[in-house]
């Protein structure tokens, strides 16, 4: 396999020439329901899962970007239905969290805007890098806690308010032209990641010179972030016309010849 490159064809046949335990994080977004028009191609869901659990090394993470269709009324229940299907073949559900859209397209009909899609975090085993995103805390110093005891007492006892702690696992990010990449041949893709969600979950769950894998690397914004943090990358998208806009914006970060078929 070379890195820094995308290979035109179906994400199957990449990870066929992968050896096991081969690549330490996957970032993605599948083509889901009939939400994203893939160009008539097909979603062998539950092969490409299989696929994936062999080439993530122990310790690696997916983070699996989902939501649901609604169709006859009903979400589709969709994500809901491939997380358990990770957990059936061997993954762990280490975290579920939540990518908010500040800024989401209205909807019409008797239902509330949907701002958020869900992003599993999938775990082969024990995640082996876990470098968290901090924020500011209010106070800091000794405090007493309460904690409540098996037996139902409360017991007090001096515990450290540090100066920083980990955020939640709802991220927020604004999305739309110019907001989600300043990069404007991207946007000829229909569904493109915000390149911040990107860089906060690298930065989370790998290290510099890590092996990142997108099976949907669409727009290229995987490759694109995975190159700025340093870390080694692989692409599989199986529409020309996607490689083709991932390769014009890609070519001024590398002298690579991005391409593969």
């Amino acid at each position: 396999m070379e890195f820094e490159k995308i290979y035109n064809e179906n994400c199957l046949i990449t990870m066929g020439n992968m050896p096991d335990n081969y690549i330490d994080f996957v970032i993605t977004s599948p083509p889901y329901d009939d939400i994203r028009n893939y160009n008539g191609y097909q979603f062998e869901f539950e092969k490409i899962v299989q696929e994936l659990f062999r080439v993530l090394k122990p310790g690696g993470i997916i983070i699996w970007v989902v939501a649901d269709a609604t169709i006859n009324g009903s979400e589709t229940g969709t994500s809901f239905r491939q997380a358990l299907y990770f957990k059936e073949i061997g993954f762990r559900l280490h975290d579920t969290m939540i990518y908010y859209k500040n800024n989401p397209m209205p909807q019409t009909g008797n239902r509330y805007h949907q701002h958020f899609e869900y992003m599993f975090a999938f775990s082969k085993g024990n995640p082996k890098t876990f470098n968290p995103i901090t924020e500011s805390t209010k106070y800091h110093g000794l405090a007493n806690m309460k904690n409540r005891g098996q037996e139902g007492s409360l017991n007090y006892q001096k515990t450290e308010r540090t100066k920083e702690k980990k955020v939640g696992n709802v991220f927020s990010y604004s999305i739309g032209g110019g907001i989600s990449t300043k990069d404007k041949i991207a946007y000829k893709h229909p569904a493109i990641f915000p390149e911040k969600l990107v860089a906060d979950q690298i930065n989370t769950w790998t290290n510099e010179n890590d092996l990142v894998y997108d099976p949907f690397i669409g727009s290229g914004t995987t490759a694109k972030i995975a190159h700025i943090l340093k870390r080694n990358w692989i692409g599989s998208e199986i529409s020309k016309d996607y490689v083709e806009i991932a390769v014009q914006r890609l070519k001024q970060y590398t002298a690579n010849n991005l391409f593969s078929t």
